[in-house]
């Protein structure tokens, strides 16, 4: 008994373990991603020295614009939420000098629950990415 429960553990240890190895993803650089892509149409479509040398080409200009792309989009985005952040303290600041009080007490508390469910929205978000 002890030995079947044994080799159960280490089996689903094992397993866990493949999972987790599959789970990452490296980031490859573009002349990686280059010629796995390469290696495989090599694969699928039989080419020559000569048409492996131009396809590898080909590729690798494609995952350098595109690393490309996805570099100036983040820089884009960045800017965008430094951007908005701004506006938001700036309504805020004209807010406030508007309202009374008890009107600041309660749209901090409507804020603050915003930003609970904000939250609780994005945790089950990545609780559903990790599943």
């Amino acid at each position: 008994m002890k030995k079947i429960l044994l080799t159960l553990a280490l089996a689903v240890a094992g397993l866990t373990a493949t999972y987790a190895q599959h789970g990452t993803k490296d980031k490859l650089t573009p002349e990686q991603k280059a010629e796995k892509s390469t290696v495989k149409l090599q694969k699928e479509l039989s080419l020559t020295a000569d048409q492996k040398q131009k396809v590898y080409a080909i590729e690798l200009d494609k995952f350098k614009k595109s690393e490309e792309w996805h570099k100036k989009n983040k820089d884009a985005r960045k800017a965008m939420k430094d951007q908005h952040e701004i506006v938001k303290n700036e309504t805020d600041t004209k807010l406030n000098q508007v309202l009374t009080a008890d009107q600041k007490k309660k749209l901090d508390a409507i804020k603050a629950e915003h930003k609970e469910k904000k939250g609780d929205h994005k945790g089950h978000k990545r609780a559903a990415k990790a599943a």
